[in-house]
């Protein structure tokens, strides 16, 4: 019996049980059980073939080695062209960071700001890691209520009012996951002026989603807002436009006060970026866009078939989601628990979805689904779970 004893945080740091549910997924498909997976959240599309192969030349060219713990300089340069031309903002290469993932961001921000004593404010339901790493440092999570009848957008005046003398970090996420929520323009405005006057909170704005939205909806960057623009952290990257999930690569905009504390961190825990994916994350950037635009329409015919079919299963009611690839559909009226019904779908019906409360305390009552699958496969699934709630009572 081992007597080695970890710190305290480790033993309250959670995890993202989508991994969990796709390992279990996994297993069932090796014992031979046909699973369709609804659960986990990258694009069912191959990487664009012009960025896989940047990513040989970077090779055959010999970019093998160490970079800028920051990344390389043509890249970063992309990112704020993009970003310039995209939301007409202007952002220097160096507050920019290249970063193995999106979560890395999230990671440095609340390793930033977290402490016992310390307050930080974050979406419920929203992506489990945020909560994790809160509790992780010791601060105290406080979430903010993302509700359904607010069409899944956060309410400026309901976070604004949770915020104490203790907050140091305000999270904010549209298009939202889980519930595909995007947060209109005039609560983006409301919320930055009450955050204009603490420029002792940081703000950080995950914008992973930000060119999947639909029905004429736009996404409003926090970069559009100079009045925050020095404490602010934006999140984003390549792993869901560009279906490059794999590839692990992130980028994040940083204020001048926060850049230097970044890269050391860098220093000490990833060096840097992989170099080849670097020179792939350029030519995401800089070459054709037209697979973006194919793989959003192909994920817009889908939601409608998974907000049809959903709305057809008994007790269950399905928002139209207005961004990302999630549909959080309303399961209270079938009786069912989330988790419960989740956990049956997969190993009773051979679907994968999961549960809301692995979104938070406020995910109870929903599930979500990624339509990140062929439109085949979603309508196959959601006949199976009509077939399994029609013959299988609530528990």
């Amino acid at each position: 019996m081992t007597a080695l004893t970890t710190i305290s945080g480790f033993d309250r740091i959670g995890e993202e049980n989508a991994f969990a549910v796709l390992a279990r997924a996994t297993a069932l498909a090796a014992e031979g059980k046909d699973i369709i997976n609804l659960g986990i959240g990258q694009p069912d599309f191959e990487t664009p073939p012009h960025i896989v192969e940047a990513a040989i030349k970077a090779l055959r060219d010999g970019h093998h080695g160490y970079t800028p713990a920051t990344g390389i300089l043509p890249l970063r340069e992309a990112v704020a062209a993009d970003i310039h031309q995209r939301y007409d903002a202007t952002v220097s290469p160096d507050n920019i960071m290249i970063v193995p993932g999106g979560k890395v961001t999230m990671y440095a921000a609340i390793l930033l700001f977290g402490q016992p004593g310390a307050e930080i404010l974050y979406p419920d339901p929203g992506f489990p890691i945020y909560r994790s790493m809160i509790e992780f440092t010791g601060a105290k999570p406080i979430p903010v209520p993302i509700r359904e009848e607010n069409s899944f957008a956060f309410s400026a005046q309901e976070t604004l009012s949770l915020i104490t003398d203790k907050t140091r970090l305000v999270i904010i996420n549209s298009p939202a996951n889980p519930t595909g929520g995007v947060t209109p323009k005039a609560e983006i405005d409301a919320l930055v002026a009450g955050l204009a006057d603490r420029p002792d909170i940081a703000i950080m704005s995950d914008e992973i989603y930000d060119r999947m939205t639909y029905d004429g909806e736009q996404h409003v960057s926090l970069l559009n807002y100079p009045e925050i623009r020095d404490c602010l952290i934006v999140l984003n990257g390549w792993s869901k436009t560009y279906a490059m999930t794999g590839w692990r690569m992130g980028w994040s905009v940083w204020p001048d006060a926060l850049y230097d504390k970044v890269r050391k961190l860098a220093v000490n825990a990833w060096s840097c970026v992989n170099a080849p994916s670097q020179y792939a994350g350029i030519a995401a950037l800089t070459g054709p866009q037209d697979a973006v635009g194919d793989m959003m329409a192909a994920f817009d015919h889908r939601r409608h078939i998974v907000v049809d079919q959903l709305n057809k299963l008994p007790g269950v009611n399905c928002a139209v989601p207005k961004g990302a690839f999630y549909a959080f559909p309303n399961i209270k009226q079938t009786g069912w628990p989330a988790k419960k019904l989740a956990s049956a779908l997969l190993e009773e019906a051979g679907v994968a979805t999961i549960g809301g409360p692995d979104f938070g305390i406020l995910g109870e009552g929903y599930i979500r689904l990624s339509y990140a699958n062929s439109a085949e496969n979603i309508e196959r699934a959601i006949s199976r779970m009509a077939d399994f709630m029609e013959q299988t009572k609530a528990p």
